[in-house]
Order: C-alpha cells, then sequence, then structure tokens
C-alpha cells in the first residue's frame, strides 16, 4: 500500500509540472513573438547587404615599355602622385619632331612675307610705269594731232606725218601693256597674300601637333587619380603596355557605403535619412549607424548580364530586389578597418 501511495505522489507531482513548463513555454514564446513583433514594425531588415566603395581603375593613356613602378600595393598613395613611368624617349622624338615642322611652317611664313613686300614693290613700280606711258601717250596724241593738221597744208611731209602715228601706236600699245603688267603685280600680290594664310593655317596645324605631342609625352607619367589605396597591381617592369589597359585600381579615401539589396516589398516604408544600424560580420563587436542615401533606379535583375523576360511564355513570380544606398557614419578607426565586399547586417529604422 505504501509503494502504492508513493507512485500516485509521483504521478500527481508530474501532472502539475508538465503545465508548468507548457506555461512558461508558452509565455516565453508569447514574450519573444511580442518583442519580435514590435521589434519588425518598427524595423526592416536584410543580410544581403555588403560594402561598397568608389574604385578608380587607372588605365594606360599611351602604349610604352614600363619604365620603373613607384608604389607597393595594398599601400596608400596621395592624387596626383606618380606610381608608374613609361619609357618616354620614342614619345620625347615625336615632340622634337613636331617642333622642327613647326619651325619649318615659320620660316614659310617668313618667306611668304617677303614675297609680298617683293610684289608689292613691283605693283609700285608697274603703277609708275603706267603713269609714264599715260604721260608719254597724251604727249603723242598731241603731236599726232599737230602733224594732222600740217600734213593738210603741205608743211610736213607725209614720212613725218607716218611717223607720228606709228609713234601714237606705239605709245597706246605701251600704255596698255603697262595697265596689264599692273593688274598682274596686283593679282600676285593678292595670290601672295592668300599663300601667306594657308601657310598660317599650316603653321596652326604644326602647333596643335607640338601640343599634342607633349600631351603624349605627359601621359608616360601615370599618376594616381585619387587618393586611397592601390590595389590589383597588373602590370611589371619591362612590360608592353597598350593604350586603354587597366594597370592598377585605387579604391579611393572616405568613399565606403553600404548597398543593401531589400525586397520590393520591404521598400514600403523606408524613406531617405532614416536611421541605419549596421553589423559587421568580418567585426561582430562594432557597432556602426548609417543613413538611407538613395535607390537604384531598377532592380538588380535589370541590370544583369541575362536580365529576364517574363514575355516569353513560362513565368515564375520572384519577389526581386532593388540596392539602396546607405552612407556609413563612423569614426576613422572603424572605416579603417573596413573594405569594399565585406558582408554586413542593416536594419532600417522605419519609425524615425
Amino acid at each position: 500500500m505504501a509503494q502504492e501511495t508513493e507512485t500516485q505522489e509521483t504521478t500527481k507531482k508530474k501532472s502539475k509540472v508538465i503545465p508548468i513548463i507548457l506555461g512558461v513555454v508558452l509565455i516565453g514564446g508569447l514574450i519573444f513573438g511580442i518583442k519580435e513583433y514590435i521589434y519588425f514594425s518598427k524595423h526592416e531588415d536584410t543580410d544581403d547587404a555588403q560594402i561598397d566603395a568608389d574604385i578608380s581603375p587607372v588605365v594606360a593613356r599611351v602604349g610604352g615599355y614600363v619604365d620603373s613602378i613607384l608604389f607597393e600595393e595594398n599601400t596608400h598613395v596621395n592624387k596626383n602622385q606618380l606610381l608608374v613611368k613609361i619609357d618616354d624617349r620614342d614619345f620625347k622624338v615625336k615632340v622634337e619632331q613636331a617642333q622642327a615642322a613647326q619651325q619649318g611652317a615659320n620660316a614659310g611664313i617668313n618667306v611668304g612675307q617677303s614675297q609680298i613686300y617683293a610684289t608689292a614693290a613691283t605693283s609700285s613700280s608697274a603703277r609708275a610705269q603706267v603713269a609714264s606711258a599715260a604721260a608719254r601717250l597724251e604727249k603723242v596724241k598731241k603731236d599726232y594731232a599737230r602733224y594732222a593738221d600740217l600734213v593738210k597744208d603741205g608743211s610736213v611731209t607725209q614720212q613725218q606725218f607716218d611717223q607720228a602715228k606709228s609713234d601714237l601706236d606705239v605709245a597706246v600699245a605701251t600704255y596698255r601693256a603697262a595697265q596689264d603688267q599692273y593688274k598682274a603685280a596686283v593679282e600676285q600680290v593678292g595670290t601672295t597674300r592668300s599663300q601667306l594664310k594657308v601657310t598660317n593655317t599650316g603653321v596652326t596645324q604644326r602647333q596643335a601637333d607640338v601640343d599634342y605631342a607633349k600631351l603624349q609625352l605627359t601621359y608616360t607619367d601615370v599618376k594616381s587619380p585619387a587618393s586611397g589605396l592601390a590595389a590589383k597591381k597588373n602590370v611589371q617592369v619591362g612590360q608592353l603596355v597598350q593604350p586603354g589597359q587597366t594597370l592598377f585600381a585605387i579604391v579611393n579615401d572616405n568613399s565606403l557605403y553600404v548597398t543593401a539589396n531589400f525586397k520590393e516589398t520591404q521598400l514600403d516604408k523606408i524613406r531617405n535619412n532614416q536611421k541605419v544600424d549596421i553589423e559587421v560580420d568580418a567585426y561582430p563587436d562594432m557597432k556602426l549607424e548609417g543613413t538611407v542615401y538613395n535607390f537604384s533606379p531598377a532592380t538588380g535583375a535589370k541590370f544583369s548580364l541575362l536580365p529576364p523576360d517574363n514575355a516569353t511564355g513560362n513565368f515564375v513570380k520572384v519577389v526581386q530586389r532593388i540596392p539602396v544606398k546607405i552612407k556609413i557614419n563612423g569614426t576613422k578607426e572603424q572605416l579603417e578597418k573596413l573594405r569594399p565586399g565585406m558582408s554586413v547586417n542593416v536594419s532600417v529604422n522605419i519609425k524615425d
């Protein structure tokens, strides 16, 4: 009987403990559910996020052999700092050639100006000859008129009259020839001036060639486009590089931000300037804050290499994600630890 009584008491105790345990679990689950509900009613979270930055690729603008490399990979460089030197001997020769051609064009201008002075002097001489021929013609005309009157009354012989007529014809021809020479001299002056304009155009072209050659020479000094960390070095001393070839990249200073890919169903309450809590997977103890900056104009799928086309016949609705840019508000020490590509979790406070 005593054993049966003890068994009954144990059974009664178990029957009381189980409901208590179930009640505690139920209350704990209820509290957890309420907390989660309150949290998610005020926040939008995603773990599909990573740190990004402005990365400037540095490309060669001219081709040639690499003469020297003046930086180490993964080190900090300053804007306009000389990083790579390309052999510039060929480019210096091209500058000298362009300058020599420019000097020849300048000499052509001097020759053209001298020709203008010469043709102008010839024109002045021809004009003087026209004036002289005109005076000679006027005198011969008067002599011819007198001889024409005198031959009628026999005061002069027919031979003298014929000589006067011959002198008149010669004077007329000489006057016309002088006029033609003067016109030709004037036209020559205009032609020479036109040629000088062409020569001036050639000088301008030669100056442009010199400027271009000097510009190409400056491109043999590959400088950093921005201050930041040099990375992804893809160049060695003695290597032949081609124009447009990427040599390395610069991760710009103070350009870190977060790209968070939220589901399209989460965007209804997300607005610019809302506060964001950022957790970095690499540094669990680091607490960062940020602000929503802007939204992508299209979904990530639309910018993919092969964007989906739902008009092909088969359609499966998939929730799309919209990249959201988030500015990071952190200390200098915190930002120095971050690297583009790191995974983060973000939580947007949608009730602010």
